[in-house]
């Protein structure tokens, strides 16, 4: 994954468009990025204008589809909401944002550019009870879940998720939204026989009853406190997985990130956390990837095969030229599973990229356009003039 630009036989290198808030750092890295290897800015076309119905695309542009969060009025729009921190809204949010995206396929196929994630794949990335089920389909190692697929249980209710927990033995699950992210709507519960149960999350719950995310993780120790969450969460769809006992390092839960760049485990992030949520603007911490690597080894195992099944999960989403993989350590370090796989899981700020990796000294968004650029040389190595 060199970063160079350079262009055999005198052809152009690809010249880039990002579609995300041009205010966003995300966007402000990828340009970074771009700049560094040396083609012409990207030209950044804005959540707004597409939801406007004002995206434009050129020929020959190569489309990088970004998060379109963390902008009130691209959230209010496509959530429905005044307040971009209300969890509640996410199905609205995943019909807008999928008609979006399509938007943007189509402009781009009009005009002759490519884009870097398929639509197909983020209907299914964004939707946790579809991913979970191609991922299983695949082989891939992950949490039993009674919500996976399109056939499985809906959940109308806490009743329902009780009784989804009961029958499949699960006394510790992660309840999801199905359409939420960065650990939007997620509860980590526990239960220990009737009216026992208790509950981590970053939701917090008003006086009215509505739910807004927090960045504190917090704790509900009644089922009446729990089920009125659950049951204020369930109309935008949830998504139900065994608790699985994780790793630890220096007495923090832990788990991994790994980036997978056109197929390949390039970078690998390590996150500890006291709760049972480890996202790092939760209050997780980046932990030690060198203990890791020699945790697993310890135990007889191999930190090769964890990566490969991070590459096989992002197989299974060929559309798609990155994606951020969650690596779940069992406890005792000696087997992994995939908890999710996200669309946008590359703001890895300052890492580089594993040994071997071939992404070695770029961060991830460099490792990227670095693929790109590299696929266009190939391509262009193998084309007759």
């Amino acid at each position: 994954m060199s970063p160079s630009a350079s262009s055999p036989r005198g052809l152009a290198a690809p010249r880039f468009a990002v579609v995300g808030n041009p205010e966003n750092r995300r966007v402000a890295f990828f340009q970074e990025a771009v700049r560094a290897a040396g083609p012409a800015p990207a030209r950044v076309v804005s959540w707004l204008q597409v939801l406007g119905g004002e995206a434009v695309f050129e020929p020959g542009e190569t489309v990088r589809i970004d998060s379109p969060g963390e902008n009130a009025e691209v959230e209010r729009l496509l959530r429905g909401v005044a307040d971009p921190t209300r969890v509640e809204g996410s199905a609205r949010w995943y019909a807008g944002f999928l008609g979006a995206v399509g938007e943007v396929s189509r402009a781009a196929s009009a005009a002759g550019a490519e884009v870097l994630t398929s639509p197909g794949d983020i209907a299914a990335l964004f939707d946790k009870r579809l991913c979970h089920a191609l991922l299983e389909d695949a082989g891939v190692p992950v949490p039993a879940s009674p919500t996976s697929g399109r056939r499985a249980a809906r959940v109308r209710d806490w009743s329902d998720v009780r009784a989804l927990m009961r029958e499949h033995r699960m006394p510790r699950a992660f309840v999801k939204l199905a359409h939420g992210s960065s650990a939007s709507g997620v509860l980590a519960v526990e239960t220990a026989g009737p009216g026992r149960v208790r509950a981590s999350t970053s939701v917090e719950r008003d006086a009215e009853g509505r739910l807004f995310n927090s960045l504190r993780v917090r704790r509900y120790t009644t089922e009446r406190e729990v089920g009125a969450i659950v049951d204020a969460l369930a109309p935008d769809g949830l998504h139900i997985e065994r608790w699985l006992p994780k790793a630890s390092q220096r007495g923090r839960a832990a788990d991994l990130r790994i980036v997978v760049v056109g197929g390949r485990a390039t970078h690998a992030v390590v996150r500890t956390s006291l709760s049972p949520m480890t996202n790092l603007h939760l209050g997780g911490a980046r932990g030690d990837l060198d203990e890791v690597r020699a945790a697993v080894s310890a135990v007889g195992g191999c930190w090769r095969e964890a990566l490969a099944m991070c590459e096989r999960a992002a197989a299974c989403f060929p559309g798609t030229l990155c994606v951020g993989v969650d690596l779940l350590p069992a406890a005792g370090w000696r087997r992994f599973a995939v908890g999710e796989v996200n669309a946008f899981g590359d703001l890895l700020p300052g890492l580089t990229g594993l040994p071997g990796s071939g992404a070695e000294g770029l961060d991830t968004y460099a490792a990227q356009v670095a693929a790109v650029l590299d696929r266009a040389r190939n391509h262009r190595a193998v084309t007759p003039l």
